[in-house]
């Protein structure tokens, strides 16, 4: 039986990890990928992706620099000038969204995937209890698929799967704890590097999503 390959998007966070997670009891030999896209907390994201790529068995992991996305700036999480809101979840489009993010890193899977002839590229989007980017939809993912496939040799066929995108996050706390991901590993917020700050968008979902779990986050907040 031939070997399935899967290419991971992980970026250091809960919805990465699980997605990872779910790739390697799939039977997938894990490609972990990580970007560094000048994000405030970059350092602490690396550092969580490393520990995941170990804890899924990755048999390669890339680490790829994409300095642009400061030099874009208008967003709170690559511009120093913008700051992070606190005040609690923001209707529409926030101004932490990174101007199309996940299409330039779906891009980048891609010739990775093609790289290894991978058959599937697993990515953690979350739809139903994100906080609100328009690049996490699902339709908009099933369109970059087919685009990717357009656009790459005839033999490459991948699928774009995103097994958390209906999920709430108190079922992506339990679901994490019932396959062992481990979630301290793991870091959700958008400002801060040593402790969480508990008040960014980020915080917020990832302790609602605890909280009605039922259970305690094992990282550390400032402000718990």
């Amino acid at each position: 039986m031939m070997n399935k390959t899967a290419v991971c998007i992980i970026s250091g966070g809960m919805d990465s990890a699980l997605s990872a997670k779910m790739a390697q009891l799939e039977g997938y030999e894990i490609i972990a990928l990580h970007f560094n896209y000048g994000q405030r907390t970059e350092a602490k994201e690396l550092e969580c992706f490393r520990k995941i790529a170990l804890a899924v068995e990755a048999s390669e992991s890339y680490e790829i620099d994409l300095p642009f996305f400061e030099q874009i700036g208008a967003s709170a999480l690559t511009d120093k000038h913008i700051d992070v809101p606190t005040g609690g979840i923001e209707e529409g489009v926030p101004v932490t969204y990174v101007p199309f993010r996940n299409g330039i890193f779906l891009s980048i899977a891609a010739a990775v995937a093609e790289k290894h002839a991978a058959q599937a590229l697993f990515i953690g989007v979350v739809e139903e209890d994100s906080s609100g980017y328009p690049d996490c939809r699902e339709n908009y993912i099933e369109q970059m698929q087919d685009a990717i496939n357009l656009g790459t040799k005839d033999e490459t066929q991948l699928e774009i799967k995103m097994p958390l995108v209906a999920l709430k996050k108190s079922q992506i706390v339990q679901k994490s704890l019932a396959l062992h991901v481990p979630l301290e590993d793991t870091w959700s917020c958008y400002k801060s590097e040593e402790k969480a700050c508990g008040l960014c968008d980020s915080c917020r979902l990832r302790l609602k999503g605890f909280k009605e779990a039922g259970l305690v986050d094992p990282i550390s907040y400032d402000l718990l």
